[in-house]
């Protein structure tokens, strides 16, 4: 009778086109969680909609227009990170507990942030634009 204890390996993982493919799915998993399941998100994203267009007519530059298109992405992206550190606390239960809104306070802040820049560098440039 053999004794020895039994060992199982994982699964090997993805490498090349097959784990980019993967990559890929998930992500676009992520963003349609993203907007069927947020509504700040559905709101960014059709700002972004108009804006980032407008960023190209906006721009003087391929810097002023990587600026302007940057800082919209950049809402976007924030607020995803907010969705998930929301969804990762949530998860963990239904009772208050200090850090879980702290955690999600921050994340709270690092949108309001993002969505200040943004409207400061729009404000610039339609300021130099029009001023």
């Amino acid at each position: 009778m053999n004794t020895a204890p039994t060992t199982t390996t994982a699964p090997k993982p993805a490498q090349g086109l097959p784990r980019l493919r993967q990559a890929w799915l998930n992500s676009m998993r992520g963003l349609r969680l993203a907007y069927a399941g947020e509504r700040a998100f559905r709101q960014e994203t059709a700002l972004a909609v108009v804006l980032v267009p407008m960023a190209f007519w906006l721009g003087r530059s391929w810097v002023e227009v990587a600026l302007l298109a940057g800082c919209v992405w950049l809402v976007l992206i924030v607020e995803l990170l907010n969705s998930a550190i929301e969804a990762a606390i949530d998860r963990i239960g239904p009772e208050r507990h200090v850090l879980s809104g702290r955690a999600k306070d921050v994340a709270s802040a690092a949108v309001w942030m993002s969505l200040t820049l943004c409207a400061t560098v729009w404000g610039a440039a339609l300021w130099s634009r029009w001023a």
